[in-house]
């Protein structure tokens, strides 16, 4: 049976009941094993859960805030189409962008703003971000490589939004659920998303029994014997 109706109470197990792990080790179960994107993508805090379905963006190096006369119109335009893929999310949605160099930030304070008025849920960026102290006030979750002030105006721009994109090697499809925490984000495809959270909501459930026989003594060899967890 299945132990959620929509994705907020989905969402809300999976923040209050489990972790990356558990549903990476489901993920392992199914023969979908590498769905964590790069190890360098952390939160800017230990505490930030991301959790949502994913908005992607594509972003692409630049070489000028404004490309007057090239032959794509886009690049007359600063910062390409970041505004308009900005202000298409939608509440539970999380902004995952990737593309681009790491040498400037994709994320920042107003973006964070705006996104939260729209009532997302995070945004993932395959670089850096900037503004740190002004995301932290806000709450707002977002992981990213690291912080770094570099803007992205001269140097970056967005070509496209709510399609398919890779990033760090997995393919990323509107509508996969982002998942994310101190210890890494993975993306759950649509597909799988039933099966991995349930396998990783009894395990969690499981594990408590596990912590239990521990600590009343059990021998790590007895406990994985028993309860097949570990």
């Amino acid at each position: 049976m299945k132990l959620w109706k929509n994705d907020d109470e989905l969402f809300a197990i999976a923040k209050h009941e489990l972790f990356t792990a558990l549903v990476g080790d489901s993920l392992d179960k199914m023969g979908l094993m590498h769905q964590f994107l790069p190890q360098g993508v952390k939160p800017l805090a230990p505490g930030m859960t991301v959790i949502g379905r994913a908005m992607p963006v594509l972003e692409a190096d630049v070489f000028a805030e404004r490309g007057d006369g090239a032959s794509n119109a886009l690049m007359a335009k600063p910062f390409g189409l970041m505004f308009e893929a900005l202000d298409s999310l939608k509440p539970g949605e999380v902004y995952i962008c990737s593309g681009a160099s790491p040498s400037y930030a994709l994320w920042g304070g107003l973006m964070s703003t705006r996104a939260m008025k729209c009532g997302a849920a995070g945004a993932v960026v395959d670089g850096f971000s900037r503004d740190t102290p002004e995301i932290l006030r806000l709450g707002f979750p977002v992981s990213s490589l690291g912080t770094y002030a570099q803007d992205q105006g001269p140097r970056g721009k967005v070509i496209d939004y709510r399609c398919p994109i890779e990033f760090g090697g997995i393919r990323i499809e509107p509508g996969d659920i982002v998942y994310g925490d101190i210890d890494g984000t993975l993306v759950v495809p649509k597909a799988a998303e039933e099966e991995a959270f349930s396998l990783a909501i009894e395990k969690a459930r499981g594990e408590k029994c596990v912590l239990k026989a521990l600590q009343d003594g059990m021998t790590t060899v007895e406990a994985f014997s028993k309860f097949g967890i570990m």
